[in-house]
């Protein structure tokens, strides 16, 4: 066949393929077989006008044949461009008579509502809020606390080691004590600071512990501190939280890092002193230990055990939580349930 024949062939074939073709995509892939590669009948026919005897006619010819073919697949794209749009806004078009939907409000978590009630409780009475990491060096949870490695009462705090740094030397925090001696050895006294957090120790599930819990610290240091004040703080938060009927009890306990020592409890918010099985028919519930600082802790920061006094005392936040809203099993506040959280 001669270059005209072949010419008009594959101007027929392009432009009866563009007007052919069902999607853009289609459209693309015939655009590409018969003008945009070299492999493509236009690409074969231009590598062909070089065999011919009149040049400059073949390409005259083949580039009115490349441009009708061009118009054919513009024109086509263009239509399926428009179809597309059309079925677009019928697809995605917006009824809006319909309405929105329901906007649902949401609010804090019941521990972390406690959290903020006992930072604002104990700002009020004159204490600054620290912070600080929960992974913690072995020096900062138990040995400048007066747990000296070997010491039986780490036994009380079970406890959860890292693997970095040489071993049980690095560990998750049993408590929220070791912000304490962080905070006494970037200061000197008058130290009042409030410290809450999350800390983590291996204790069995049950109705009022979990392995992970929240919990918060008080310290003061000053001079002249006695344990008079610290049974009025106590005093004066449970009442701030509870309310005025809710009383205090103090029993002498030991704890490594205060000496003298106590436990606190408080009337059972649930039967008001009656007892039940939340207070184990006590009519009391514990909530945590205090004690004045140990003079071994403050010669461990620097402070002069002479001159200065002080007390500590801390206890748990989901505690707090329990007992203000009434929830009987502490793993009901970290289930997730939004159906039981949407209550408080």
């Amino acid at each position: 066949m001669t270059f005209v024949d072949d010419t008009r062939r594959f101007t027929d074939d392009a432009v009866g393929a563009a007007r052919g073709a069902a999607s853009l995509d289609d459209l693309e892939e015939q655009e590409r077989l018969h003008l945009k590669s070299k492999a493509s009948t236009h690409g074969l026919l231009k590598e062909r006008i070089k065999r011919e005897d009149d040049r400059a006619a073949a390409g005259r010819l083949l580039n009115e044949a490349r441009v009708e073919v061009e118009r054919a697949f513009a024109a086509r794209r263009d239509e399926l461009e428009r179809a597309a749009r059309a079925e677009s806004m019928v697809r995605d078009r917006i009824d809006l008579t319909v309405g929105g939907g329901e906007y649902r409000r949401g609010h804090l978590h019941p521990v972390t509502r406690i959290w903020r009630e006992l930072e604002d409780v104990f700002v009020g009475l004159g204490y600054k809020v620290a912070e600080g990491p929960e992974v913690e060096l072995d020096w900062y949870n138990f040995e400048a606390l007066n747990f000296p490695p070997g010491h039986p009462a780490r036994a009380m705090q079970d406890t959860l080691y890292v693997r970095l740094g040489e071993p049980e030397q690095v560990l998750l925090r049993t408590h929220t004590s070791p912000v304490q001696v962080r905070t006494m050895e970037a200061q000197k006294p008058p130290i009042y600071v409030v410290a809450p957090g999350r800390v983590f120790r291996r204790d069995t599930l049950d109705a009022r512990h979990s392995p992970v819990f929240h919990q918060i610290e008080g310290l003061a240091v000053d001079e002249g501190i006695t344990l008079g004040d610290l049974l009025g703080t106590i005093e004066a938060f449970i009442h701030a939280l509870f309310g005025p009927n809710i009383n205090a009890r103090f029993l002498p306990s030991f704890f490594p890092f205060t000496e003298p020592s106590v436990e606190f409890a408080m009337t059972c918010v649930f039967c008001e002193g009656a007892g039940c099985t939340v207070c184990s028919k006590t009519g009391w519930v514990e909530l945590g230990g205090a004690g004045m600082v140990d003079p071994a802790v403050f010669e461990a920061v620097d402070i002069d055990p002479e001159r200065y006094s002080g007390f500590a005392f801390g206890f748990g936040i989901d505690r707090v939580a329990q007992l203000l809203y009434g929830i009987d099993h502490v793993k009901n506040v970290w289930d997730g349930d939004v159906r039981f959280l949407r209550q408080f």
